[in-house]
């Protein structure tokens, strides 16, 4: 039986409705819609419960679908289970984000769960290799994507950025906690003279060696007005390694917005 521990974002639902019977992890706090499954309700501060919840609804296979900030736990609320998972789980939430998830994985794995990746789960959310939407890249545009998987192949290692927007050879901004949105925005508002009169690109992928099961990098509609509002050329994506929510919608904004979508 498979349940699905619920962020925010259409994912966990698609997730749903490809499984039937699969059971919803609704987390307190976490914004998250539900199409119709049987709920199982969880605090990141009772772990032990929800470990209990679990078994007890037969689920033996876990998905963590949907964005889900990092929480401000309340160690007054501990369980027991969580009380002994606190010193490696605080240490972890020191470093990067890959750190923590690979850490919750095994912790899910310790408990006697599989824990299986979105892509695994539901056909299609992932492209092969090719160009999805718009005119193939020139060759400033294919310098300008070279750079930028030098950059994030360079941040990877220290467990920073899943995205990097590069133009006239220049980086203007790398992804960090706050995600592929706000570094648009924050490109949307550079100077046209620190571009050098060029476009430039946004390029996502995992970091080298990320556990594509949890976290892996998405994009969506909104990431294609993001980046005609930034004024990009267009938008690289991983082949197999990055998630397209609302396939069809992302694919058509790019074509109205005259933005080349292309995975490599």
């Amino acid at each position: 039986m498979l349940a699905v521990i619920a962020g925010e974002g259409a994912l966990p639902g698609a997730i749903i409705q490809a499984h039937h019977g699969a059971w919803f992890v609704r987390i307190e706090g976490v914004e998250a819609h539900n199409p119709g499954a049987p709920e199982i309700a969880a605090r990141f501060e009772r772990l032990g419960q929800l470990f209990y919840d679990l078994r007890g609804a037969n689920v033996t296979e876990l998905c963590l679908a949907g964005a889900m900030a990092r929480p401000a736990l309340d160690p007054v609320a501990f369980d027991p289970k969580m009380m002994a998972l606190a010193p490696r789980l605080m240490q972890a939430m020191q470093g990067g984000d890959d750190a923590l998830l690979r850490l919750v994985i095994a912790i899910f794995e310790e408990e006697g769960f599989a824990v299986r990746g979105a892509h695994d789960l539901v056909p299609g959310l992932t492209a092969q290799a090719g160009l999805l939407a718009g005119d193939p890249p020139e060759r400033p545009e294919r310098d300008d994507i070279h750079r930028a998987n030098e950059i994030l192949a360079a941040l990877g290692p220290v467990d920073v950025g899943q995205a990097a927007v590069v133009a006239g050879g220049l980086c203007l901004g790398i992804e960090t906690i706050q995600g592929t949105d706000a570094l648009l925005r924050m490109v949307s508002e550079t100077p046209d003279h620190l571009r050098r009169g060029a476009k430039g690109v946004l390029v996502k992928r995992p970091k080298p060696g990320q556990d594509l099961r949890v976290d892996m990098p998405a994009i969506g509609p909104a990431t294609i007005e993001g980046a005609a509002k930034a004024g990009l050329a267009g938008v690289v994506i991983a082949a197999g390694g990055v998630l397209i929510a609302e396939r069809e919608a992302t694919i058509a904004a790019a074509e109205a917005a005259g933005l080349f979508l292309m995975a490599q």
